[in-house]
């Protein structure tokens, strides 16, 4: 009976390298997968987005402030307004003096969008140009 201890039988090896070929298939799937993919993502068209002023406006006294309550309700400065008619006649009367006094809307938060898209269509009607929007700070 003999036993063989030490450097006889090739099946006893230990292999020390380490198998890399799943590692490299991996990574060959994610390089293509971000070839295909940041095209896409970085695809866009080219527009020259307007910059943000983040300068108060100043409120001058032949500003017209138009308000827009949560239920919808337009006000010119603090006079309810009837419709859409009495609206554009009124900003069809001040479009034409020179300068043009600026417009500014103050929208409740609560309120619809198409309340206040509604007053900027009206003024866009009406010829006037110069359109602000009246918010409040941020809380930080």
């Amino acid at each position: 009976m003999g036993m063989s201890v030490g450097g006889g039988g090739d099946e006893d090896e230990v292999v020390s390298a380490i198998n890399t070929t799943p590692l490299v298939d991996v990574m060959l799937v994610l390089l293509i997968i971000f070839l295909i993919t940041i095209p896409v993502a970085t695809h866009s068209v080219k527009v020259q987005l307007p910059k943000d002023a983040d300068t108060p406006s100043k409120i001058k006294p032949n500003n017209i402030t138009l308000a827009v309550t949560a239920d919808g309700t337009a006000y010119w400065n603090e006079t309810p307004i009837k419709g859409h008619a009495d609206l554009l006649a009124r900003l069809e009367k001040v479009a034409v003096l020179k300068p043009q006094p600026q417009i500014m809307i103050r929208g409740d938060a609560a309120a619809k969008y198409e309340a206040v898209g509604k007053l900027v269509a009206i003024c866009q009607e009406a010829g006037i140009y110069h359109i602000d929007f009246i918010t409040e700070q941020p809380h930080s």
